[in-house]
């Protein structure tokens, strides 16, 4: 009786989720494109960027605490080789990513976003228990989460089917999720535990009746993929009626989460700064783009109250009828995260095609692309200082396709080493560019002269 009441109170708080909710965008780890993985700069990244919840990965520590990490071995993201499960949760706390944060505990976590409450998390337990046989890590979450008060505010989602049965014991209201990337996993052992399955792109395409036969059993689909924003893959996860995405870019889910709800304008109240070179004018409103005898001046701090997206071009509102275009309007980076880059010019990486964007974002991909062998100034920078991207006469381009030119004075290099180290581009051209200067093109005389003088 006991599992049958727990099956039915699972079924009931299914039907409510997805009576409630929609197109849920989930940020992977965060932010990572931006910011590094699974910190709270990246997790802020994620919700200013429109996503629902943010997605975290969590091992425990040799003493017992569970520590927010992707990987056991934190050497990926610290650049000191530590395994979690080897180390205490003192010395691990001592370690930092290339932001200057500190790996986090789930405690941390929750304690910081404890009294923002449309801060949600997907929690994964990382996690064997065909080799750990112990449920401490899922005790000890299970611990965290009712001393935070964040039973509301989590999902819980695995590979591991044995976890995900511990935590309807230990959390019975919990929403569960399956991770899934073969059809064998999805058997009625594991289902009727779980709340929605977490399913592999690649098996969606590959059995596309699988989203339609999980729905008549009552089970939320979310997708996971390899996201690299392309638009032709955007399009078909949503039109495929599913009810999230797990994503590297949430605000690239959060765009087609609009367009899917048919919604236009949405909040975001941070502030920035415009980087254009020149005064711009505003407008009334960017449907109708009649400019005002109002300007936005370089350097200029705005405070962007909401966003609207007009013919796949996104707009800023800055204050009462008043708009201006955001691709020279920046969030994320300030004037001391460009300062070495400023006056630099830019060369295409050897042998390598460099795509040119109409605005700082991978969904504006134009056919053109960066000729090789050829010098092209910075006039404007635009993204994060982990994902730039530079202005040149011929359009937008990305920072990591190409290689920074001219960094050959003292004071460059002083500006340089001044930078944070997630704002430090490696991609540097060390030294002077000597284009290749074609042949000379002699005349019958010449020529005839040196034949002579060969032949002397």
């Amino acid at each position: 009786m006991k599992h049958k009441s727990l099956l039915i109170a699972a079924l009931f708080f299914s039907i409510i989720f997805l009576t409630t909710s929609g197109f849920t965008v989930v940020g992977h780890r965060g932010d990572p494109s931006k910011y590094p993985e699974e910190t709270i700069q990246s997790d802020d990244s994620a919700f200013n960027s429109g996503a629902d919840y943010v997605e975290l990965d969590l091992h425990l520590s040799s003493d017992g605490v569970a520590v927010v990490s992707h990987d056991d071995d934190l050497f990926r993201v610290t650049h000191t080789p530590a395994i979690v499960s080897q180390n205490t949760w003192h010395a691990l706390s001592q370690l930092t990513y290339d932001n200057c944060e500190h790996v986090l505990s789930l405690a941390e976590l929750f304690a910081h976003y404890q009294h923002r409450p449309q801060a949600k998390f997907i929690l994964e337990t990382k996690i064997d228990h065909s080799l750990d046989s112990s449920y401490m890590l899922e005790d000890e979450i299970a611990a965290t989460v009712k001393k935070y008060h964040m039973e509301k505010r989590i999902m819980i989602h695995s590979f591991s089917a044995a976890s995900l049965f511990h935590f309807r014991e230990i959390l019975p209201d919990s929403y569960l999720i399956l991770i899934v990337g073969s059809l064998k996993r999805m058997n009625f052992s594991n289902l009727p535990q779980v709340n929605a399955v977490n399913v592999s792109s690649d098996l969606i395409l590959n059995h596309p009746w699988l989203i339609h036969w999980l729905h008549l059993l009552n089970k939320q689909v979310f997708v996971w993929t390899e996201m690299d924003e392309s638009p032709s893959l955007w399009h078909w996860l949503i039109n495929k009626n599913i009810d999230g995405v797990v994503t590297n870019f949430p605000s690239t889910g959060f765009k087609y989460k609009l367009a899917k709800e048919g919604s236009r304008k949405y909040d975001i109240h941070r502030k920035g700064i415009y980087f254009g070179k020149v005064r711009t004018a505003t407008m009334m409103n960017p449907y109708v783009r009649h400019k005002q005898h109002k300007y936005v001046y370089p350097g200029q701090n705005v405070n962007v109250m909401y966003g609207v997206r007009v013919h796949n071009q996104l707009y800023y509102q800055i204050a009462n009828q008043t708009f201006i275009s955001a691709e020279f309007v920046n969030l994320d980076l300030k004037p001391q995260d460009v300062a070495p880059y400023q006056n630099k010019q830019i060369l295409a990486k050897p042998k390598s095609s460099v795509m040119i964007y109409r605005y700082p974002e991978n969904q504006a991909k134009t056919s053109q692309k960066l000729p090789a062998n050829r010098l092209y100034k910075i006039q404007n920078f635009n993204g994060s200082p982990k994902s730039m991207w530079l202005r040149i006469s011929s359009g937008w381009i990305r920072a990591k396709d190409i290689l920074f030119y001219g960094f050959f004075d003292d004071t460059s290099w002083q500006q340089y080493r001044q930078l944070p180290r997630m704002n430090r581009y490696n991609n540097l051209a060390l030294t002077a560019y000597q284009p290749v200067e074609p042949p000379a093109v002699l005349s019958i005389k010449q020529q005839l002269n040196i034949i002579n003088h060969i032949a002397i």
